[in-house]
């Protein structure tokens, strides 16, 4: 249906993402993560509000600060929740842990949709595991903590655990429907995603250059976005170039 919803809408973001992100702290502009897509929304008549957890850190941890700033925000309401992939983490993942795990008491989430998210795990999480080793693996960590960053999500999104420990401690919630899409695209051999999307695509098939397909299928799969690759997804395509503008 392309009803408004009756509930207001609540976009949130993967590992590596942000609700606002300042690049030059000195200047006065910011980058908004969900830039086009809570316009577009809103613009229908939907209410909308974006969420701020930690850019890296544990599906724990991040669902912990999920769940904590919808309290600040939709306090005895109740909510749909929109998750996206980024990079390397995932916020339909945190989600879901806090549907299932925290089960939150100070709102009721009516439904979760995920956009290519890694129900399954990606291939390329546990390549970049793989090849990086755990010596060099907690070298990469301890920087990120120099910088304040957390970094627990890293190995939580290879095969092994999200098929065999995430997908069991975390059933679906028989009250909350479950959708799901997810996307296939092609870059080109100068894109960045070139590498990981051929990688995935000869191990899990179709993919948007991070996550299959198959991975990003949960409860009611509603299609494949063809074409867009995973920056598309969430409308950064010339996101820099936006905010430029609209400072001149």
């Amino acid at each position: 249906s392309t009803e408004t919803p009756k509930h207001p809408i609540v976009l949130c973001h993967g590992l590596l993402g942000f609700d606002h992100l300042r690049p030059v702290p000195v200047l006065p502009l910011s980058i908004a993560y969900w830039r086009g897509v809570a316009e577009a929304l809103t613009a229908n008549g939907a209410e909308v509000f974006t969420t701020s957890v930690p850019s890296t850190g544990s599906i724990a941890e991040r669902a912990e600060a999920l769940m904590k700033d919808i309290e600040t925000k939709a306090a005895g309401r109740t909510v749909n929740l929109i998750g996206n992939f980024n990079d390397i983490g995932d916020s339909g993942l945190d989600a879901r842990y806090m549907i299932s795990t925290l089960k939150p008491t100070k709102f009721k989430v009516a439904s979760l949709t995920t956009i290519a998210t890694p129900h399954r795990g990606s291939y390329f999480a546990d390549y970049v595991l793989d090849t990086v080793g755990d010596d060099r693996l907690l070298q990469i960590y301890d920087l990120l903590k120099r910088f304040g960053l957390k970094s627990g999500a890293f190995a939580q999104l290879t095969r092994d655990y999200m098929q065999n420990t995430f997908n069991p401690s975390n059933p679906d919630d028989p009250d909350v429907r479950y959708f799901s899409y997810g996307a296939s695209a092609t870059p080109n051999p100068w894109q960045m995603w070139y590498f990981p999307y051929k990688m995935i695509a000869e191990h899990e098939g179709e993919n948007d250059g991070m996550v299959s397909v198959k991975s990003a299928r949960w409860g009611d799969y509603k299609g494949t976005l063809m074409g867009p690759t995973h920056l598309d997804i969430i409308n950064w395509t010339n996101r820099l170039q936006w905010v430029f503008k609209k400072r001149t």
